[in-house]
C-alpha cells in the first residue's frame, strides 16, 4: 500500500480535476505492475498497472489508494477491467466519496467474486493525499487554504519599512509546493499595489493547468503594467463589483484577464461568490495570500477550511503592526474561531509551520 501511496504521489500537480490515484499489482510476492494517474493521461491508474502486468494480473492482488471507479465517465469502469484481467484481491486504503462511485466500485467487485479489502492504516495519510478532492466531492466546493508567513506574535507586516523578508528562503520554498498542489491562487489589490507579485507556480514542475491567479479589487484598481496583468496567458481572474469603471475592465479584458463581478452588500467583493464560480470550473482547491484585511474578510465569511502559518523567530510589537488577520475581529472571546487537527511541520532549525483545520 505504501508503494500505491508513492505511486499516487507522482500525479501531484498534474491529476486535477481528478484524484492522484496510485496503483500496484501484486501477485507471488513480486510488484507485477504499476500505475499512477494524469488528467493528461485518460487512463486511470489501474489501467496503467494491469497494462504493464499483462498476463501477471490474473490471480493478482491489487492495491489501491482510492477505490477503483465503476462508471462511465471519460474512460470505462475501471471494475470492469479488473474483472476481465482476472484480479482476485483489491485492497483499498479509502472509499471514494463521489456519488457516482461511493462503495458501489466495492460492490461489483466483490459480486464478481474478488476480495474486497480495507487497509485501514492506510487510511489516513490516503485522505491527506486526496484532501482537496474529497472536499469537493464531500462539499461541492474547492478545499480553501488560508496561508501566511508571520512572527512569533502573529504579525505580517511592520507600520513603515517591510523591506526583506519575516521568514527563511528555506520556507519560502516551501511555499511553493503550497502553490504547486493548489489550482488557484488569490490575494488582494492591497498586496498587488505594494509588492506587484507575479504570483506564481516557481516550482517549474509540470502542472495539468495553469494556476489561476486571482485579485479581490472592488474598483479594478489594478495597473496595467502590473506584472500578474503583463504575464497573463488567460490565466489571471480579477474579481470586483458593479461599480468598477466599465472601461478599465475593457481594458483588462483586452489585456486576457478575466473579471468576475462578484458584489457583497458591504460594497466589497463577495469571496463566497468566487469560492462558488471556482466551483462551477472544478477547481478543487485555492490558496490564500492576501493581507491583514483580506485575511480577516475570509475568516469571517466562512470560506477558509485550513491554515498554513510559516512562523519566523521573531516579534514586531508594537500596535500599529498589522496582524494577520485584521478587520473588526471577534468582540469575545468566546466568539474566537476554533481550529482542530493541529499539525506541526519543522522548516528550518528555528522556524516551523502551523497547519490546522477550522471547526465548522
Amino acid at each position: 500500500m505504501q508503494a500505491a501511496l508513492d505511486e499516487a504521489r507522482k500525479g501531484l500537480g498534474l491529476a486535477s480535476p481528478n484524484p492522484m490515484v496510485g496503483a500496484v499489482l501484486v501477485r507471488d510476492n513480486q510488484i507485477v505492475g504499476r500505475g499512477y494517474h494524469i488528467y493528461a493521461n485518460r487512463k486511470h491508474a489501474e489501467i496503467v498497472a494491469l497494462e504493464e502486468a499483462g498476463g501477471l494480473a490474473r490471480g493478482a492482488t491489487l492495491y489501491i489508494s482510492l477505490e477503483p471507479c465503476c462508471h462511465h465517465g471519460r474512460t470505462p469502469p475501471c471494475t470492469d477491467a479488473l474483472i476481465a484481467a482476472g484480479v482476485a484481491k483489491v485492497v483499498s486504503a479509502i472509499p471514494d466519496p463521489n456519488l457516482e462511485v461511493s462503495g458501489q466500485g466495492f460492490e461489483q467487485l466483490r459480486a464478481a467474486g474478488i476480495e474486497v479489502e480495507m487497509d485501514a492504516t492506510a487510511a489516513r495519510a490516503a485522505e491527506e493525499l486526496n484532501a482537496p478532492f474529497l472536499h469537493f466531492m464531500r462539499t461541492g466546493r474547492p478545499l480553501v487554504t488560508l496561508k501566511a508567513a508571520l512572527t512569533l506574535d502573529g504579525k505580517i507586516a511592520a507600520p513603515e519599512d517591510n523591506r526583506g523578508w519575516i521568514t527563511s528562503e528555506k520556507a519560502r520554498l516551501h511555499v511553493q509546493t503550497l502553490r504547486h498542489s493548489s489550482d488557484a491562487i488569490l490575494t488582494g489589490i492591497g498586496t498587488v499595489l505594494s509588492d506587484d507579485p507575479l504570483l506564481n507556480d516557481r516550482t517549474a514542475l509540470p502542472r495539468s493547468r495553469p494556476l489561476l491567479r486571482i485579485v479581490l479589487d472592488s474598483q479594478l484598481r489594478i495597473p496595467p503594467h502590473a506584472r500578474m496583468v503583463e504575464t497573463c496567458r488567460e490565466d489571471v481572474l480579477v474579481v470586483t463589483t458593479s461599480l468598477a469603471s466599465a472601461e478599465r475592465r475593457r481594458a483588462l479584458e483586452d489585456a486576457g484577464v478575466r473579471v468576475l463581478v462578484a458584489d457583497h452588500p458591504s460594497g466589497r467583493t463577495d469571496m463566497r461568490q468566487v469560492v462558488e464560480s471556482l466551483a462551477r470550473e472544478n477547481y478543487l482547491s485555492l490558496m490564500i495570500e492576501g493581507g491583514s484585511r483580506v485575511n480577516w474578510a475570509a475568516l469571517e465569511c466562512g470560506v477558509v477550511d485550513k491554515i498554513f502559518f510559516y512562523y519566523a523567530p521573531k516579534i514586531l510589537g508594537g500596535l500599529q503592526s498589522l496582524p494577520v488577520a485584521g478587520g473588526t475581529g471577534k468582540l469575545r472571546r468566546s466568539d474566537a474561531i476554533l481550529f482542530r487537527d493541529v499539525h506541526l511541520h519543522p522548516i528550518t532549525s528555528d522556524e516551523f509551520a502551523v497547519e490546522a483545520y477550522l471547526v465548522k
